[in-house]
């Protein structure tokens, strides 16, 4: 690549900008440890693409919070394309603020759960604190299905985003990307998934706020292709990632001898092969060459 620019971390509004007008995409991906998010930023790299790395809370409090905003900082300033953190499905509101305050550059406030005129308020009462932060900020309307972390929602309770309530939050809360349930459930999938096409593009003509996809793991590819000119900007995948980097290090206890102690040899292909998942998802998403 030449020169590498230092670069800060950027916002999600920075990151997703230019997503809707240019008809692409951009991968939003869960890391839980420094093997994954490298691998991450890897792949983007090649590809020359934008990427958003998603820390649950649970991966924050099991790195550390501020351990997290300067491992990825670190990433970020080695590589010359844009690189947010963004904090993924938080529920904890003095939570929320304390990874603000560490340097997140976006974070997810999911009050999905409260009924909308507390989804409204929660949202709001963030995006008024992240301002003086340079801090992006992302809600859910609707109920996306599945289990992240500890948020469960199951089949029965989980809601579509109603296109009417989409206007007014959007203006009352300032929010920089909005996440919307249209069929998608996060971990794996028990059938194929039905995507509520018709749905997506409602609310993409009624609201300029970007758009999210959750649950993007399990979803076929030419199904992504439409989401993406239906309208969405951010698409969340997270399971494949677990998947992959337990799969590898298996992988590597049964390939190599017993008397290896190299920690490097067992997790450094976790870099490769979580690099690899992203370079395709690029592909699909249409983000390559766009950083």
């Amino acid at each position: 690549m030449g020169d590498v620019k230092m670069r800060g971390l950027v916002t999600l509004k920075e990151i997703l900008e230019n997503t809707r007008k240019e008809g692409y995409a951009v991968g939003s991906f869960n890391f839980n440890g420094y093997e994954d998010a490298q691998g991450i930023i890897n792949g983007a790299a090649e590809k020359n693409s934008p990427v958003i790395l998603m820390a649950s809370m649970g991966a924050c409090k099991y790195i550390g919070l501020h351990q997290t905003v300067g491992m990825i900082k670190g990433m970020a300033a080695s590589v010359d394309i844009p690189v947010c953190l963004h904090l993924d499905h938080a529920t904890d509101m003095d939570y929320i603020k304390e990874a603000i305050k560490a340097g997140f550059s976006s974070v997810m406030i999911d009050a999905s759960a409260e009924d909308y005129e507390i989804n409204i308020q929660k949202s709001k009462e963030i995006v008024e604190f992240a301002k003086d932060y340079h801090c992006s900020v992302e809600a859910e309307l609707g109920k996306v299905g599945g289990k992240e972390e500890n948020i469960v929602v199951s089949d029965e309770k989980a809601t579509f985003t109603q296109p009417s309530d989409v206007p007014r939050f959007v203006e009352e809360t300032g929010i920089d990307a909005l996440a919307i349930a249209f069929g998608s459930v996060h971990g794996f999938y028990k059938s194929e998934p039905k995507l509520d096409f018709e749905r997506l593009a409602e609310i993409a003509k009624i609201t300029d706020c970007p758009l999210v996809l959750h649950g993007g793991t399990g979803i076929p590819v030419e199904d992504f292709k439409k989401c993406v000119v239906s309208g969405i900007s951010k698409i969340n995948v997270g399971t494949e990632f677990k998947k992959t980097f337990t799969d590898t290090i298996r992988k590597m206890c049964n390939d190599l001898p017993e008397k290896e102690v190299d920690p490097r040899k067992y997790m450094g292909p976790v870099k490769d092969a979580c690099a690899e998942v992203v370079k395709g998802k690029i592909d699909v998403f249409g983000s390559a060459n766009k950083a």
